[in-house]
């Protein structure tokens, strides 16, 4: 038996939004545990959907601008996540995005919201 996974990415349009639902499929059974996080970081809100399993995390940022779909990567500490050119790593209530293609690199630090 196999568990299926879904992301469901917006896309928004010029005056409509969309959505493009991307499926995949994951051995075993195991219903996936999904959680939303809104994160205020500094004047910009960061929506990060998490989709769980025991053998994979994945996380769906919410950007404002851009929809991002992101797999966990190895970390010291924390949840390491990595899509396009972010990287967002989260720890407790706290949580950093940074451009990787910035040419600072700097991480905007944010702060989950209650």
């Amino acid at each position: 038996m196999r568990a299926f996974t879904t992301i469901v990415a917006l896309v928004l349009g010029s005056n409509c939004a969309s959505a493009t639902t991307v499926t995949l499929e994951l051995p075993g059974n195991e219903t996936p545990q999904v959680a939303k996080v809104t994160y205020a970081c500094g004047e910009r809100r960061v929506t990060a959907t998490y989709i769980n399993t025991d053998a994979n995390q994945f996380a769906v940022l919410d950007l404002g601008d851009a929809t991002v779909a992101m797999v966990t990567v190895l970390s010291g500490s924390g949840a390491r996540y990595a899509g396009q050119q972010y990287e967002w790593w989260t720890k407790g209530e706290g949580a950093t995005l940074t451009d990787l293609r910035s040419q600072t690199q700097a991480p905007l630090a944010c702060k989950a919201t209650m």
